[in-house]
């Protein structure tokens, strides 16, 4: 018989995402039928060669999404179902969880055992023996239902440590009756690095030396719960593992599962393997990817992942930010545009007259003739000091910039405003405030309320200031963040406020500080809807002084532009 050729280490690595299954089992991550199909054609279209769609013996809504996904074209990946050996006082053909996988119609099909005996023994209350049965006849039928066949050794490292021999021989029951593909998997997440290498070198040297044996790929997949999921999977590639297993922004159970988007970025970019996407895939839309799936799943992106993340190529510091603008691989190992991110310099009081200048001409900003980067640079570092940050409102940022112009002239200005809270006999909570602004010489005075103090502040001044632009009514607050800033001080510390605010093409933030939650508010509110006023430009100002004489104040008397104090009523 000649014997099978080993898979080599030039080999290529194949990706097989688990985002739809293993994914789904983190916590806070649901994602409905309509979600899964539209994760599954966004990952095809990246190119992703494998997909584990999900477990349609465990709920109708993965027998849902496999039905579904039959009448799809697919033009990259496989889809597989994935499902478990069959029960011990099952026969095959009469197990529910076989015969769903089977009608599934998945081309693969991805079935996992057990490899350690204390689940053999004390979780399934099977033997040994019955489990080694259980993994061979679940390939078998697998296979002779013309299924391409991945076995996930379960436990596997934890099963190796307790009885070597014993999780060799299911890897070996799982090979001999089809399984071409066989993952090592560190279902509990907390295999050191070098005890995992050593492992995979001993069961490939145990294993690939039978000359009757037929050839594999191995596989891995890794959890995260001692933070090694990347560097294990990465490590097992350099081992010889040849299929790698992971989810979409490392997503899954407890710690999560090894992050698809690192490893992924880190195989096309970092190392010579042939990588299955070819090139990685549609590599500069990684960042679109990690983030689209997140917004699916309705988990807010992380900033700071690796590659894709906001701050994944932030410079906050002075010495990085000047080295930075000379040189701007100096302190990025890859060129951001590669996975489809960008580089930012963040404005803060770490940083020095480069990163602000660098950062305003990004923003499309000259500070020449304007005002000195020194000066600047010192005013950000006391305004900083006094409760603000730029790094998270740049819209401040710009309007601080603007401030320093020759033609600055601002749009408003609030001469005075009041904030009321009232609740009597437990009846639900009230909120008024009254403002009165001033634009061009003219004040209007008016009150609205609202769920809370903020809210009735934000309606009170848009009602004041709609009447001299109308496009306000397109701004929205999106997001409103508080940050106590010397929480030592209790009730009387300082609070930093970031508005988050948006008119349907663009967002931006802006900030505020005071030791008064209300005043802190209204300063990232102001400033808010000024930077709308000043990026929109003539087409948010559209004035008609006609449009004054049809309000009326709480009095009934007709509100014009020469109307001082001028109210509206405000909503009870």
């Amino acid at each position: 018989m000649t014997p099978p050729t080993v898979p080599a280490d030039d080999a290529p690595v194949v990706l097989y995402d688990t985002t739809l299954r293993d994914g789904t089992q983190g916590e806070n991550i649901t994602l409905s039928l309509a979600d899964k199909l539209r994760v599954a054609r966004m990952l095809d279209e990246f190119g992703m060669p494998f997909i584990e769609g999900g477990w349609p013996g465990s709920n109708p809504k993965d027998i849902e999404f496999f039905a579904a996904a039959r009448t799809m074209r697919w033009e990259q990946a496989k889809l597989a179902a994935f499902g478990s050996t069959r029960h011990r006082s099952n026969k095959p053909g009469d197990d529910p969880n076989l015969r769903e996988l089977v009608a599934a119609e998945t081309p693969v099909v991805t079935i996992f055992g057990k490899s350690w005996l204390l689940h053999v023994i004390e979780v399934l209350g099977a033997t040994p023996a019955e489990n080694l049965d259980m993994i061979a006849e679940s390939i078998g039928f697998i296979v002779d239902h013309g299924r391409e066949a991945v076995y996930d050794a379960e436990h596997f490292f934890d099963g190796y440590r307790a009885d070597r021999d014993y999780a060799l021989s299911t890897l070996r029951a799982a090979r001999q009756a089809g399984a071409r593909t066989l993952v090592l998997c560190d279902t509990n997440g907390g295999t050191m690095t070098n005890e995992l290498v050593s492992i995979i070198g001993d069961v490939r040297d145990s294993l690939d030396g039978d000359p009757d044996a037929p050839a594999v790929t191995w596989g891995i997949h890794t959890h995260n719960d001692a933070e090694l999921a990347v560097a294990n999977s990465m490590a097992a590639v350099a081992g010889g593992i040849r299929h790698v297993q992971a989810t979409i922004n490392g997503y899954g159970e407890r710690a999560g599962n090894a992050n698809m988007v690192s490893i992924l970025a880190n195989l096309a970019l970092k190392t010579p393997h042939v990588l299955v996407p070819a090139g990685g895939g549609d590599l500069p839309g990684l960042t679109e990817l990690s983030r689209s799936v997140a917004g699916i799943a309705n988990i807010t992106p992380n900033d700071y992942q690796p590659y894709v993340g906001r701050s994944a190529f932030a410079h906050k510091g002075g010495v990085h930010g000047a080295a930075v603008a000379k040189v701007e691989r100096s302190y990025q190992h890859i060129d951001p545009t590669a996975v489809g991110n960008a580089g930012r310099l963040v404005v803060s009081e770490l940083g020095g007259r480069a990163n602000i200048s660098i950062r305003a001409e990004q923003l499309g900003h000259q500070l020449e003739g304007v005002v000195d980067p020194r000066d600047l640079s010192k005013l950000i570092k006391q305004l900083e000091a006094d409760g603000l940050a730029f790094e998270g409102a740049e819209a401040s940022f710009e309007l601080l910039i603007r401030r320093h112009a020759a033609d600055y002239v601002a749009p408003f200005r609030i001469v005075d405003y009041t904030c009321l809270v009232e609740q009597r006999d437990g009846r639900e909570l009230l909120a008024e405030a009254t403002v009165k602004v001033e634009v061009d010489g003219e004040i209007l005075h008016t009150a609205a309320d609202g769920n809370g103090p903020v809210n009735a502040l934000d309606a009170a001044l848009r009602k004041a200031l709609s009447a001299f632009y109308p496009g306000l009514d397109d701004v929205h607050l999106v997001d409103y963040k508080v940050r106590i800033l010397d929480g030592g001080a209790a009730t009387a510390a300082r609070t930093r406020v970031i508005i988050d605010s948006m008119d349907g093409a663009r967002t931006w933030s802006t900030m505020g500080s005071d030791t008064n939650i209300i005043a802190a508010s209204a300063s990232a509110l102001a400033d808010s809807i000024e930077y709308a006023i000043w990026k929109s430009g003539s087409e948010l100002r559209r004035r008609d002084e006609r449009q004054f004489t049809t309000a009326a104040g709480r009095d009934g008397v007709p509100t014009t532009p020469a109307t001082r104090g001028a109210t509206a009523t405000p909503r009870r």
